[in-house]
């Protein structure tokens, strides 16, 4: 029962009701800054949970979309993932024209295989929807020293193809020499130049002029936690290395070009 004296809530008399922040799409180009005024820069990109801002000096840091988690001109607001207008077809982190939702895919009998947890978290990432839309099936490698055998074991054929993204595959390497052990025209074997997959994202996705060069005999990773001043955990630095990437457009071409080549290759008429 309520009192006609004091109204509904006597104890909620004289306090001022919280207000909530204003909801501002985060359109790409949009300038703000984080609420404890640590980090000012334009929105880059945007996911269901998160927006990447870039500062004018090309450094990047990623944000969660929380309550009052930004200033805008002074103003404390929450950002929000722009709403579909309906003007350009929706795409993939890959930049591909997205599948519609209901599309069901068999899986080919082609598959690639990536040398890497990395390596393979990073497509997964990128062209994980393309992929599932096109029915290829990603399977990660611990490693390429047993290639000849997993490629025998695989059976490769004109409908079954077979293509292997490796590591640090350059001129007189190791992997280099076994990828030329597996001659066969229905495997492709297609590598990106980095010591590290790390090192296929873009500096500026990080906030950072450029990664470390460390020297010979020195653990890569290692060295580069050191460098950047970063705590000496290498799953945790990937993590943070993961979420920095949002699209292609933070991936070195000489990565995108090889995965790109290969789901081209599994993916040919005629393959199944």
């Amino acid at each position: 029962m309520h009192s006609r004296r004091y109204g509904p809530d006597v104890l909620a008399a004289g306090q001022p009701r919280r207000r909530e922040p204003r909801r501002v799409p985060a359109q790409r180009g949009l300038v703000v800054e984080d609420a404890t005024g640590q980090f000012c820069g334009a929105v880059v990109g945007c996911e269901k949970d998160a927006v990447t801002l870039e500062d004018r000096h090309g450094r990047r840091r990623v944000f969660p979309l929380s309550p009052a988690a930004f200033l805008l001109e002074g103003e404390a607001v929450m950002l929000v993932r722009p709403a579909d207008r309906g003007r350009a077809p929706a795409r993939t982190a890959s930049g591909s024209i997205a599948a519609p939702a209901s599309r069901v895919r068999v899986a080919r009998e082609s598959r690639i295989y990536v040398e890497g947890r990395h390596d393979a978290e990073l497509v997964e990432k990128i062209w994980g929807d393309d992929l599932r839309d096109v029915g290829v099936v990603v399977e990660y490698l611990g490693g390429i020293d047993d290639l000849p055998a997993i490629v025998a074991e695989f059976c490769p054929g004109p409908v079954r193809r077979l293509g292997v993204l490796v590591d640090h595959l350059v001129a007189g390497s190791k992997e280099s020499r076994i990828a030329a052990s597996v001659p066969s025209p229905d495997v492709l074997i297609a590598g990106h130049p980095y010591v590290d997959v790390w090192a296929a994202v873009k500096p500026a996705a990080l906030g950072i002029g450029a990664w470390p060069a460390i020297p010979p005999g020195t653990p890569w990773k290692e060295g580069v936690l050191r460098a950047l001043g970063w705590p000496p955990d290498t799953r945790a630095a990937w993590q943070r290395i993961l979420r920095s990437v949002t699209t292609f457009a933070d991936l070195e071409p000489a990565f995108l070009g090889r995965v790109e080549e290969l789901i081209d290759f599994v993916t040919t008429p005629g393959s199944q």
